[in-house]
Order: structure tokens, then C-alpha cells, then sequence
């Protein structure tokens, strides 16, 4: 007897997700708690996996289509697989496989191309047949080796092969190509779109002297990173400094909710972190009761979840203000968008080294720009630059950071 595989329930903050990859086919072995779907949603990409040893009857929901929560996608039949369902599916594979062999022979049918993109899930099909390219000519990163919308995108942009003569092009001709957003992408340009015109931003510029801050790092590296197994970066001074001016600035750390002001009496700070679908921010909890190594931990195991998608919306729910580094691509000055609904966010950028006047004497120091944005309804101008102010110190004199004083 089958049975329905469903969506994951979704937190009420996401409203629906879009099926993104059928690792399995109909009719394909697939054993227990194995990946055969993957979800897309707004914020993370959720993986369904296999209740039981079997394989799948029918799915209900294509690749590309919207799910909602607990929705069903599929139908399951619980162990082995029949030989007619397999049989299917070998010869559907074959297919695929003859197409490609034929096509790098040089010789490959049209009625075979055809073929090998009708078996494709839909989304592939419609995007192999909007870009023109053969399904034998894209290599399948999917499980089985099935193709996936992002296998066509990439197979577009890869570049040429040396030895393969480029395509002319007409003089003038100017060349295009429409690629769609994914959720995660279409997400974060609404919400930063929203933080634009829904609140009253402002952006307030400080530098600070990363010299002692360098000093530091560079003498107890080697023995932090042998006694904790953590790398000692800039972000963890900076997350416990803007940790601390939150102390001394609550309403850098609060909320506004309709018409009310919500002060949170704990620290959660949002790392943001770019990853190959779009930015995400995940949330390091309670900061006051971090150490530097928990902080420095914290934000490589979320640089790894980032990069192999498998951040939870877990990870990246609430947080109470955020830091972004944009420095780490070079750039010099910026204005941070809010992350609503929290009221400021802090901006790092590149170190340069720039002469200073000290003391009545020029001396070459690394200096970094830092900005603070912050929405003027909630934050007055004295308390933004208090705010900042405060994390300048803290970082100059790395001493009463770590003291408490």
C-alpha cells in the first residue's frame, strides 16, 4: 500500500516553498532516511528524506512547482522495488546515457535529444528548452547523476573548452541571457527593498586604529588556535564590542513592533555570510555569555553550513542586530541595509593602512571604516554615535574589552 510523503512543516515565518531537485525517480530504489527532494524555500533550502526502504509510486509535486507545509509531494511504496517500475526506469536512464554517447560521436538524433529532455523533471525541461541546450550535453551533478536546474544554468556560463573553435558572433551583436531568481534571492531583495521604505535609515561613519587589535591577534594566534581549535579572527573582537555598546545602548539592541517598542534583554547577533544562493544571516545566541572561541566557532561552523546548504531556519530565526563584513571583499565604505525588524546594523570594511596624525606626529596605521546603520524613528543621533564611539574604544584598547572595564 503507498504512502504520502509530505512537505516539512514550515515555521510561520515561511509561507510556502518551491520543489527544487528529484534526487529519485518513479520506480527507483531509494533506501531509508536517503535524500530524494529537496525544497527551496525563502530562507533555506530543506532536505525530505526516504521513511522507509522502497521507492517512489508517483510524484505529485514537479520540480518548480510551489508546496506549502505538510503538503503531499509524493506517493511511497514501502520495499522492493517491482521489476516493471525498475525496468522503467533503467531503460528511461538509457535513454539519457545513448543520447549523450551519440551526441559526442557527433551523430545524436533528433528524436533521441528530444527524448532525453521530455525525461527530464519539469523544471529542467523547461530550462533546457529555453536555453536551446541538449540534455546529452549537460553533465548531472544530481543524485543518480540526474541533471538540475542550476546543472543547465552553470553548463550556460561555463566557458569553452581551449580547444574547442568559439561561436562567431555578428559585429554588434549583444548577447543576453535571462536567468530567474531563485526564492532565497527574490527573499532578500524584498526584505531589503521593505527596509528601505518602511523605516526611517540613517548611517553614521567612524574609523578605528586596528593596530592593537593586530598586535594582539598576532601574538596569541598559534596558542588560542592550540589551545581551542579556533582560528582567532577580527569577528569575534567585534562581536564582543558590539555586544558590549548594546549593554550600554538598548535601543540599539530593541525593536519596534506596530506601535510598540520591544527591548530585548539578551544579545543576539546575525553574522551575515554570502553563499552561492544568495546572503543569509545566521544567529550566534546569547553573545554576553560567549568566549572569544566559542564566537570564532560559531561563525566557521556557520560558514561551512552556508557553503553546503545546510543552514536551518533555526540558525537564522530572530537575532536582535547584526554585523556585515564587507571588508573581506575589499570593499573600502558602504551603507548597510537594516535586517528588520532590528533597528541598527554595523558595517566593517577593509583594513588600509593611512596616515594619521598622532600626537602631533603623522605615523602610517591600519585603519578600518566602520558604519552604523540605524533607523532614525527608534535611535537618536546621540545614542547611534554613542553606540559607535563605544565599539571604537573597546577595539583601540583591547584590554578593557577583555577586562570588562
Amino acid at each position: 500500500m503507498a504512502t504520502e510523503i509530505k512537505a516539512p512543516v514550515f515555521p510561520e515565518s515561511v509561507a510556502d516553498g518551491t520543489i527544487a531537485t528529484w534526487h529519485k525517480k518513479v520506480g527507483e530504489a531509494v533506501s531509508r532516511d536517503e535524500v530524494i527532494c529537496d525544497i527551496e524555500t525563502d530562507k533555506v533550502v530543506l532536505e525530505v528524506v526516504a521513511p522507509a526502504d522502497g521507492s517512489l509510486v508517483a510524484i505529485v509535486k514537479g520540480e518548480g512547482e510551489t508546496v506549502l507545509s505538510s503538503e503531499v509531494i509524493a506517493q511511497f511504496q514501502e520495499g522492493a522495488v517491482s521489476g516493471a517500475a525498475a525496468t522503467e526506469a533503467v531503460q528511461s536512464e538509457e535513454k539519457v546515457e545513448q543520447a549523450a554517447a551519440n551526441t559526442q560521436a557527433g551523430a545524436a538524433p533528433v528524436v533521441e535529444r528530444a527524448q532525453a529532455v521530455q525525461d527530464q523533471a519539469p523544471a529542467v525541461r523547461k530550462a533546457l528548452n529555453e536555453t536551446g541546450i541538449a540534455a546529452a550535453d549537460v553533465a548531472g551533478t544530481g543524485r543518480g547523476g540526474r541533471i538540475t536546474k542550476e546543472d543547465v544554468v552553470n553548463h550556460q556560463t561555463k566557458p569553452a573548452a581551449a580547444n574547442v573553435t568559439p561561436l562567431s558572433v555578428a559585429v554588434g551583436e549583444r548577447i543576453e541571457k535571462r536567468v530567474p531568481m531563485t526564492r532565497l534571492r527574490k527573499r532578500v531583495a524584498e526584505r531589503l527593498l521593505a527596509a528601505t521604505q518602511q523605516t526611517a535609515m540613517l548611517t553614521t561613519f567612524n574609523e578605528v586604529n586596528m593596530k592593537p587589535v593586530m598586535e594582539m591577534r598576532k601574538q596569541y594566534k598559534d596558542i588560542f588556535e592550540k589551545r581551542h581549535g579556533a582560528r582567532l579572527g577580527f569577528m569575534s573582537f567585534f562581536v564582543k564590542a558590539a555586544t558590549e555598546a548594546l549593554k550600554r545602548y538598548p535601543a540599539v539592541n530593541a525593536s519596534i513592533d506596530g506601535d510598540d517598542i520591544v527591548y530585548h534583554g539578551y544579545y543576539d547577533i546575525g553574522v551575515a555570510v554570502s553563499s552561492e544562493r544568495g546572503l543569509v544571516v545566521p544567529v550566534l545566541r546569547d553573545t554576553d555569555r560567549m568566549s572569544y572561541a566559542e564566537v570564532e566557532n560559531g561563525i566557521r561552523d556557520y560558514a561551512y553550513k552556508a557553503r553546503d546548504g545546510k543552514l536551518g531556519i533555526e540558525d537564522m530565526t530572530g537575532g536582535t542586530f547584526t554585523i556585515t563584513n564587507g571588508g573581506t571583499f575589499g570593499s573600502l565604505l558602504s551603507t548597510p541595509i537594516l535586517n528588520q525588524p532590528q533597528t541598527g546594523i554595523l558595517g566593517m570594511h577593509k583594513i588600509q593602512e593611512r596616515p594619521m596624525a598622532v600626537n602631533g606626529q603623522v605615523e602610517i596605521l591600519p585603519m578600518m571604516y566602520l558604519a552604523l546603520s540605524y533607523d532614525h524613528r527608534m535611535i537618536d543621533g546621540k545614542e547611534a554615535v554613542g553606540f559607535l564611539v563605544t565599539i571604537k574604544e573597546l577595539l583601540e584598547e583591547p584590554a578593557k574589552l577583555i577586562l570588562d572595564l
